[in-house]
């Protein structure tokens, strides 16, 4: 492997996060807007045989 330099392997180390961040950011949004447009299911509009 070659030798960088320290400016590059801060620019590699932001990198890496910046895009593990990025893709955990964008699994958690599509899960929620997942949740949020399966719970508008008909079902759920019925009325709560429990009483809590």
């Amino acid at each position: 492997m070659p030798q960088l330099s320290p400016l590059n392997w801060i620019f590699l180390f932001v990198l890496f996060w910046s895009a593990v961040l990025s893709v955990s950011i964008l699994i958690w949004w599509s899960s929620k807007i997942y949740y949020k447009s399966e719970s508008l299911k008909p079902s759920d509009l019925k009325e709560n045989k429990w009483n809590w």
